[in-house]
């Protein structure tokens, strides 16, 4: 008698703001692989995530709605199967926060200006204080760029306004407008099973707007290195001492140029996002094939 084929859920959420293009190519891929692969909303109470044997977290695009229930059922996962990635990097990654740990950790990042709930700080005091002419106003837990606005200085009365609504629910962040984004681009590093696989060059997104990814672009030396050691640092333990090194199956590294031409990281993706694999057959079947096989051990 043969044994049953390895049972994988690809975790999603029930309302999904936007279609995942990923999941389509990844379910036939692992089908290909013979797992017996299939998509659940991970706010469906009414799904066993026990009878799988892995859970990978895909689309949960609207956790941050809910970030603490999200947290909550990562833990109970963990619990019942295998999940990846695991609860530790939901509850550390899904806070964007952790930019702290890793600017601790001697990593590059965007300049933050850090603003908690229910503070009474101004739009205008912060850019004052820092000579900002032209920032990114957010939330600190976002998704899909949930609450994301650009600000210019001539446009701070709206801003103000934007950042009392965030902050009268959420803690918020104030970053400045990195320019190279439209130039050269942000530049989005796929990390799947330990390698570096490809890069897409994403435009500049907002709450509201559409964003335009390209094809894979080469990934640039300094980039690689740059991305490499935010890798690096954060499988060791030197920017988060709670992640396994090797339960870590993806992640994405969104890199953008300062005024000097330096890489700096603008975001560390960790738990959902897109990983552009219709631009690399090669990390389709590598992030198959690395599914398949955890799903699959003992």
């Amino acid at each position: 008698m043969s044994e049953r084929p390895a049972r994988v859920l690809l975790a999603s959420c029930v309302n999904i703001p936007e279609p995942d293009v990923d999941e389509p190519l990844l379910l036939d891929a692992l089908r290909d692989r013979g797992v017996d692969a299939r998509v659940a909303a991970w706010d469906d109470p009414a799904v066993d995530w026990g009878a799988c044997d892995a859970c990978v977290v895909r689309s949960t695009w609207n956790y941050h709605a809910r970030r603490d229930d999200f947290v909550a059922w990562a833990e109970r996962v963990s619990r019942a199967t295998r999940l990846f990635n695991p609860s530790p990097v939901v509850a550390w990654s899904t806070d964007k926060k952790y930019l702290v740990d890793l600017e601790r950790a001697g990593i590059a990042v965007a300049p933050t200006a850090w603003i908690d709930r229910g503070d009474r700080t101004t739009l205008r005091e912060t850019m004052k204080a820092r000579d900002w002419h032209d920032v990114v106003v957010k939330p600190r837990v976002s998704a899909a760029s949930f609450g994301t606005v650009r600000v210019r200085r001539d446009e701070i009365d709206a801003g103000e306004r934007h950042l009392a609504t965030l902050l009268r629910e959420r803690d918020a962040m104030v970053q400045p407008y990195v320019r190279s984004v439209e130039g050269h681009g942000e530049r989005s590093l796929v990390w799947i099973d330990g390698a570096l696989t490809h890069a897409v060059r994403k435009s500049p997104r907002f709450s509201g707007g559409v964003e335009h990814v390209s094809r894979a672009v080469p990934i640039e030396d300094d980039e690689r290195a740059f991305a490499e050691r935010i890798l690096s640092s954060v499988l060791s333990g030197r920017a988060s001492s709670q992640i396994d090194a090797g339960a870590l199956l993806y992640g994405r590294v969104d890199l953008a140029r300062d005024d000097a031409g330096s890489p700096l990281v603008m975001e560390l993706e960790l738990v959902e996002p897109s990983l552009f694999l219709s631009s690399s057959p090669e990390a389709l079947a590598r992030f198959a094939s690395a599914i398949a096989r955890r799903a699959s051990a003992p």
